[in-house]
């Protein structure tokens, strides 16, 4: 017990001589423009201008059903009681008489590592893209008929499920779909181009 008070009292007077010692020989730097300006600290950036909506676009009719009875394209649903996000899901279908379209994505909800893989027309061009919370995307030229869009979850980060938001552009930078994906390891997330 003496051992510590002594200890205690030693390092106390130390800290306390070390401080008178630096006391006084040290003085500020002092501005070299006497006058003072006033420091606004930054604002938020302001968001990006709101992406325009294209005029009533055409929905393409497509049975989602039929769409995935391709079980080698597609996972098969699971049928677990409470979780809906173990399926493929249909983002929609569009016309369009665009020449191009950009696909811009990222995670939806809490950036988590989600990683997705993405397919065109079944033949993947982006192998692996980890979402995060800025839009990431691509820009693709489109085929006369049908563009096929697929987004596969690789997997669902540390919070399930494998969420994103996406939009899709025509060549004019008006979107055609604006929406959200919530599906499963293995499970893909579609959405087609019908281009006129």
């Amino acid at each position: 017990m003496k051992r510590i008070l002594f200890l205690i009292i030693i390092v106390t007077s130390l800290q306390a001589y070390s401080q008178e010692e630096v006391k006084g020989k040290y003085q500020p730097i002092q501005s070299k423009t006497p006058e003072s300006k006033e420091v606004i600290p930054p604002t938020e950036t302001p968001p990006p201008n709101e992406p325009t909506l294209a005029k009533d676009p055409i929905v393409l009719k497509i049975n989602p059903d039929e769409l995935f009875k391709n079980n080698t394209l597609y996972k098969r649903e699971a049928n677990v009681e409470g979780i809906f996000y173990r399926r493929n899901e249909y983002l929609g279908g569009f016309v369009t008489k665009s020449t191009t379209s950009t696909i811009r994505y990222r995670d939806a909800a809490f950036v988590d590592s989600d990683k997705i893989r993405v397919y065109l027309n079944d033949k993947v061009i982006e192998p692996e893209v980890s979402l995060v919370g800025e839009y990431k995307g691509f820009k693709i030229n489109l085929v006369k008929g049908m563009n096929k869009i697929d987004f596969e979850a690789l997997n669902e980060g540390s919070a399930s499920p494998n969420t994103a938001e996406f939009q899709v552009y025509d060549d004019n930078g008006k979107v055609i779909e604006a929406s959200q994906w919530n599906v499963g390891t293995g499970y893909k997330a579609v959405i087609i181009l019908y281009k006129e």
